[in-house]
């Protein structure tokens, strides 16, 4: 199935003896795995998104992963080891509740047709550790203020029991482990 595809995630319900799984592709592999898919004629999904660069005056466009380095697929529980034979994986990932995977993977497929502009965006939880990895303040670690509406973080002042809340562009913003 590929990006463009109108065919509804149902069609790729679950069948006894196969499995969705979450392939982590080795890096700019994601095209390839995908054609591997199609080749061995697995049911996959690869969401691709139009990017536009401008070097100059000049525009070149071209498609790329939605989700850098990830294709989803349904594979025959007696084939897994089909996916690994061109040293494009690094890992593939069980869908353990494949009704919400499936749902949410309807809502991927829906909005990159709909041919709105998208990016990827880290979902941010209030008080979430995250450390700043550019800018003037790289290094500087504190916690999500609103991730309804995340515009910076708040560094602790423990001794005074305070917070600063700086604004910081969430681009600039890696989530840190708990």
């Amino acid at each position: 199935m590929s990006d463009t595809d109108p065919a509804p995630f149902s069609a790729f319900a679950s069948v006894e003896g196969e499995s969705w799984w979450v392939c982590h592709t080795k890096p700019r592999c994601e095209k390839k795995f995908a054609a591997l898919m199609n080749a061995e004629r697995m049911p996959h999904y690869l969401p691709l998104i139009t990017s536009v660069r401008r070097y100059g005056n000049r525009e070149r466009s071209f498609t790329k992963p939605l989700f850098a380095s990830y294709v989803f697929a349904r594979v025959p529980d007696e084939k897994k080891a089909r996916i690994y034979q061109q040293d494009l994986l690094a890992r593939a990932l069980p869908v353990t509740n494949e009704a919400l995977f499936l749902a949410q993977l309807a809502d991927v497929q829906r909005i990159v047709s709909s041919g709105f502009e998208t990016s990827i965006h880290p979902l941010f939880k209030q008080g979430q550790p995250v450390r700043v990895v550019s800018g003037p303040l790289r290094g500087l670690e504190g916690v999500i203020d609103d991730p309804a509406d995340p515009k910076g973080i708040i560094v602790t002042v423990d001794v005074l029991q305070q917070g600063l809340h700086v604004s910081i562009p969430i681009a600039d913003l890696k989530i840190l482990p708990r």
